[in-house]
């Protein structure tokens, strides 16, 4: 996999470089309300801008169906893109039209321009090889070069991500390159004790993940609503907490297959619960009830983990050496069930080890709550490209990149 470093001392003056980013930011009303993807980015745009080069930024938004919508509209990034360059950046109203050209044909040297939301043209994302790759040669034709800098969407089969790399010469961009290596710590070599923490909703999200980590680490602490199942299979009532019913054969047999290894499978001891879902708008008081995770009542929802799980994850943190964190632990958005995820995102700063927050919710989490970045070893900008990767599968993108 050749790295923009290479690229860079090639030389791009004058070049038209094409960087499939990741812009895919949260909004509320119009407004970002987390850059951390568009600030994630700018190391690989600015360098490439520094060097002379005519810089297309591209990337897909939330999930429009194939067309236009302006509800997705990639202007907000692209403004804020602009803001954190400290440089004006061109936005182009379509995706291979005759804006688009326009906004590259425009172009000085150093300058950069945004394309609009890949997933506007059904091209990007279709599951036909002629569809998508017809897409991919109408984008070739703005530009010389191909950047891959959008982890986010490397585990996605679509035309920016794996059609278009072999359509021109290819790089990947530094944080691609950052991400891999982070990754690679995680898989190879590891650093012992190697913890995992595990939270989000679906346990069937979470499962292949936990088949492979259950021959690599060393601990998995099991939160958030995923944990309810898990709760379930060793007959335990959960009330009207989420519950993925059909997923009981599999987490009892990992459970088992944990307890084999050797690995410390830990969940939650007592938990938050309340007769129903917080307002997450209003963020009204939700006023919960901790009870241990084996009473959890027959009408009520487990939304958190407790103040003695907190306890206990912190201390099975305090001395990994390597952690991976995917996922929060409770309902986080509300202030009432935000002290589990608070807990151990705490824990990970605290621990002297090396920390990566899997992406996601997890990273959003980090932010949210007031936590500063640096203090992690690394955050992620792709959860589910992470999690595929320490799956062991093929992440599209990335195999594209390499010659």
């Amino acid at each position: 996999m050749k790295t923009i470093d290479e690229l860079l001392s090639e030389g791009v003056d004058g070049k038209r470089v094409f960087v499939r980013a990741d812009l895919n930011v949260p909004l509320a009303d119009g407004l970002i309300t987390d850059d951390g993807r568009i600030r994630a980015v700018l190391p690989t745009v600015k360098a490439l801008a520094d060097a002379g080069a005519k810089v297309v930024v591209a990337s897909h938004l939330g999930r429009p169906k194939g067309a236009p919508d302006p509800a997705f509209s990639l202007l907000p990034a692209a403004e804020r893109l602009g803001e954190l360059l400290g440089a004006p950046v061109a936005f182009a109203d379509d995706t291979v039209g005759p804006a688009a050209h326009d906004a590259v044909d425009g172009l000085q040297p150093g300058q950069v321009a945004v394309i609009e939301n890949l997933r506007f043209n059904p091209g990007e994302t279709s599951k036909d090889d002629t569809e998508r790759g017809e897409f991919a040669d109408r984008l070739a034709a703005l530009a010389d070069v191909y950047v891959g800098d959008g982890f986010g969407a490397v585990h996605r089969k679509h035309a920016s991500v794996f059609d278009l790399p072999a359509r021109l010469p290819h790089y990947a961009g530094y944080l691609i390159a950052t991400e891999v290596g982070v990754l690679k710590k995680l898989t190879e070599d590891v650093k012992r004790p190697y913890v995992v923490a595990l939270g989000g909703a679906k346990v069937s999200d979470k499962l292949a993940v936990i088949d492979q980590l259950l021959d690599k680490a060393d601990r998995l602490l099991i939160g958030g609503g995923m944990a309810y199942t898990f709760l379930k299979a060793k007959g335990h009532e959960v009330g009207i907490s989420l519950l993925q019913e059909d997923q009981i054969p599999a987490v009892t047999e990992y459970m088992e297959r944990a307890e084999k290894n050797g690995v410390e499978l830990l969940l939650p001891v007592d938990v938050l619960v309340s007769p129903e879902f917080p307002d997450l708008k209003t963020k009204a008081p939700a006023n919960p009830t901790v009870v241990a995770a084996d009473e959890i009542p027959a009408d009520q929802e487990g939304l958190d983990i407790g103040p003695r799980t907190r306890q206990l994850y912190a201390s099975k943190l305090a001395d990994a050496a390597t952690v991976f964190w995917n996922g929060p632990m409770g309902v986080f958005e509300h202030p009432d069930y935000a002290e589990g995820t608070k807990a151990v995102a705490h824990a990970l700063v605290e621990t002297p080890g090396f920390t990566v927050v899997g992406g996601g919710d997890s990273a959003a989490a980090v932010r949210i709550l007031g936590f500063d970045e640096s203090a992690f070893g690394h955050i992620s900008t792709g959860g589910g490209a992470s999690l595929e990767y320490l799956e062991g599968k093929t992440l599209p993108g990335l195999a594209a990149l390499e010659d």
